[in-house]
């Protein structure tokens, strides 16, 4: 015999929830989170507190076996991508270059298809992170 079904709660809707991943040197995401993207960052007691557009924040945590995930973590929209990219270039970030079936990048690294266009590159400890424009 299964449980009733409760009633919906708001405990979940209403949370302030945030999003987190692992990095392996937190120095090294605090340098290339607050000084080369130009994000707000702030040490905390577990790890660092990155405040994005809109209020919301991301905390990255250390992790000593820290595995880059094989997706991306990390998605800044954006308005025009072409400058976006150049942007990351110019701080001294490679674009990732994909060519496959369903992922292929031109020679300035956006994928440009019938969907948005989307540039991705990676933080210090391999994390997957993009910048993409919705057309």
């Amino acid at each position: 015999m299964s449980a009733p079904n409760p009633k919906p709660s708001t405990i979940f809707r209403e949370a302030k929830a945030f999003s987190s991943f692992s990095v392996k040197d937190l120095a090294k995401a605090r340098e290339f989170y607050g000084n080369t993207l130009g994000l707000k960052v702030t040490q905390q007691t577990e790890g660092l507190e990155m405040k994005l557009g809109g209020g919301l924040s991301v905390f990255l945590y250390p992790k000593p076996n820290h595995t880059p995930a094989t997706f991306t973590v990390l998605n800044f929209p954006v308005e025009d991508i072409e400058l976006a990219v150049d942007e990351l270039k110019v701080r001294g970030i490679r674009l990732e270059h994909y060519d496959q079936p369903e992922i292929k990048t031109d020679k300035k690294g956006i994928m440009r298809g019938p969907g948005p266009q989307i540039a991705w590159f990676k933080d210090p400890d391999g994390n997957v992170l993009s910048v993409i424009q919705e057309k």
